[in-house]
């Protein structure tokens, strides 16, 4: 049997009618996202189903169903006999799932403070102040260069790196308008504005950390049953005030995917798995290293291909 970490997507991978078939064939779905919609009094399996789009994609309602979304599938795997990783690790608001699907916190604690962390980082900038773009086919020191020119004494930073390539840079959406364009000029085959309503992972969102402090340290945290990477500092953590830590720079520092996937390569794990809607994870590890099996589970058949990883078959 391959060795394999789990991964859990954020936001981004959402879409209405997500998991429909897979729900239709295992009540575990419909199941996680009723126990995570009386948390919120909110019907957050009829908002994945059927949004509307803008709805579905508004922050605060993204958070809650994407992490719905992750555990509901990480059940799924559990109900079918699927394996257990060697290691854990989400991107942005999925590292919330990762700490669910590893028994460290609770859903329903869960829910409530993603919940929270959506309503904090909306707070922290208002709406069209702040902005995120994705720049592809730039080397990483050339991002960070782009960013560094082109803030003029405004914040404007590299926050997500994906994939070689593909770095997503955020800030007050003028200094973000500016990068865009520098990064063009420095021969960037892309960079495109991000459909989005906050700057994540850079330094306007410090309120926001601070505003989730109290709630964090209120919520109950356990050590991790599977070793969970975290995006901030791409170590595994036992220690719950440390987990805390994590979880709070995580809204203001970059998440730090590529370390997290050649992490997991370098400690003997062949295959990510995601759980969740649609593959971008996947896809990214691809990216990322082309050695690495990747297998999203989000269909009956995703979900038949990585039970056969399972069973040694190390070529899915």
């Amino acid at each position: 049997m391959p060795k394999y970490a789990a991964v859990f997507p954020g936001q981004g991978s959402q879409s209405p009618g997500m998991l429909a078939e897979l729900a239709s064939r295992h009540p575990e779905v419909e199941q996680t996202f009723q126990e995570a919609s009386d948390v919120l009094s909110k019907d957050l399996w009829a908002l994945a189903q059927n949004g509307p789009e803008e709805m579905l994609n508004a922050t605060v309602n993204t958070q809650p169903v994407m992490l719905a979304a992750g555990v509901a599938v990480w059940r799924v795997w559990q109900k079918a006999g699927g394996c257990m990783p060697a290691a854990m690790a989400g991107h942005s608001l999925g590292e919330y799932t990762a700490l669910v699907c590893a028994d460290a916190l609770d859903l329903g604690d869960a829910v409530t403070l993603v919940a929270e962390r959506a309503a904090q980082m909306q707070a922290a900038v208002p709406e069209g102040e702040g902005a995120m773009a994705a720049i592809l086919g730039l080397d990483d020191e050339a991002v960070i260069d782009v960013c560094e020119r082109a803030a003029e004494g405004q914040v404007v930073s590299a926050v997500n790196f994906n994939s070689p390539g593909q770095v997503v840079i955020a800030g007050e959406a003028d200094a973000v308008d500016r990068a865009v364009a520098l990064a063009k000029e420095a021969g960037a085959k892309r960079a495109i504005k991000l459909a989005v309503s906050v700057p994540s992972h850079c330094e306007l969102m410090r309120s926001a950390a601070d505003g989730m402090m109290m709630h964090l340290e209120a919520t109950a945290l356990r050590p991790p049953s599977i070793p969970v990477l975290h995006n901030v500092d791409v170590t595994a953590h036992d220690d719950v005030a440390a987990i805390r830590q994590a979880l709070l720079s995580q809204l203001y520092q970059p998440v730090r995917w590529v370390e997290t996937v050649l992490a997991f390569r370098d400690s003997g794990i062949t295959q990510l798995i995601e759980f969740g809607p649609g593959k971008v994870l996947a896809g990214l590890t691809r990216r990322i290293d082309r050695s690495m099996g990747a297998q999203g589970v989000f269909d009956d058949a995703s979900l038949e291909k990585a039970l056969a990883i399972c069973e040694g078959d190390d070529e899915q």
